[in-house]
């Protein structure tokens, strides 16, 4: 144990503490003199300060597409057409099976409600951030900066597809089962977070195509209704959504854990990764000719491919 160290312990609580604040500073003072940690500090504090301007300027007008999320559910409840609304909202343009998983926040009074959706939207973003941050900051805040004008247009309409991406980074962390339920609802929900398939653990992608299997007989189930939802989707026009970009951070758990996350943009990369497909591919197709039983173990060795990458395997 060091002398000053020593010296604390035995010291008055007021002196403790000013020894555990003066080490607390020259801790953080010495990140300080790692200059890309001082520019990603920098990227994140003008991109937070942006996003929460546009959001303090929006004020009232804000919280559109969530407000379609809590009308269309008590309209619903009261036997009404969630997919042609009456009044001053946006029509519900979900799979009706999907309305009771608002239920519990739609029956919120409308000021709770969307307090309750933007803090928590907010506060699992932020979760989110400083996991990525720890690990890469400055990558980290290039990508928080890219994707601010989204993150901020996602907060501002209250959309669901900045929730499905927190949910599916988050899906990363979890069990395979409630991973994959993650992923089929998003993916029904919305259809692009289908790509995030090829990210989660092989278990979860196993449980993924079964909870989809089940959003497909929920679907032929409540057909009626599912025909208004896609009458509702494709009936108009629709616009080019540049707010479903935030789905991109949900690859970063899987990018943050690889040792080079952006090796893949590199000019060599792909060169080199076609070559080994192609010598893979060669030497599986001369054992395949060279073997009597070829066909027989090219499907056996297909089948446990397949196995494995869906975490089958006994």
């Amino acid at each position: 144990m060091s002398r000053q160290r020593a010296l604390d312990l035995v010291s008055p609580p007021t002196r403790r503490r000013a020894g555990v604040l003066q080490r607390a500073l020259r801790r953080e003072a010495s990140r300080l003199r790692d200059r890309r940690r001082v520019i990603a500090m920098v990227l994140l504090m003008l991109t937070f300060g942006f996003v929460a301007a546009a959001l303090l300027a929006r004020g009232e007008a804000a919280g559109a597409d969530a407000r379609a999320y809590w009308a269309g559910v008590r309209i619903w409840l009261n036997g009404g057409d969630p997919y042609n609304p009456t009044g001053p909202f946006l029509p519900y343009i979900y799979a009706p099976w999907m309305l009771p998983l608002f239920a519990p926040w739609a029956l919120l009074p409308w000021d709770v409600a969307w307090f309750v959706w933007r803090g928590a939207t907010i506060l699992a973003l932020l979760w989110s951030i400083d996991w990525a941050y720890r690990r890469r900051p400055l990558d980290t805040a290039i990508v928080v900066a890219l994707l601010g004008f989204s993150f901020g247009a996602n907060l501002d309409l209250g959309n669901v597809t900045l929730l499905l991406a927190l949910l599916l980074f988050g899906a990363q962390f979890v069990g395979p089962r409630l991973a994959g339920l993650i992923w089929a609802a998003s993916a029904w929900m919305k259809w692009f977070p289908a790509v995030l398939w090829f990210v989660l653990a092989p278990r979860a992608r196993a449980w993924g195509l079964v909870w989809l299997a089940a959003s497909v007989v929920l679907t032929l189930a409540t057909l009626p209704q599912t025909l208004a939802q896609l009458d509702a989707v494709f009936g108009g026009p629709r616009p080019v959504r540049v707010d479903y970009l935030v789905l991109l951070w949900s690859f970063v758990p899987w990018l943050w854990r690889r040792p080079e996350p952006f090796d893949w943009l590199r000019p060599a990369f792909w060169p080199a990764r076609l070559t080994a497909w192609r010598q893979r591919a060669r030497e599986a197709m001369e054992q395949w000719r060279a073997a009597p039983d070829g066909p027989d173990r090219a499907r056996r060795a297909a089948v446990a491919r397949v196995r494995d990458y869906l975490g089958l395997q006994a």
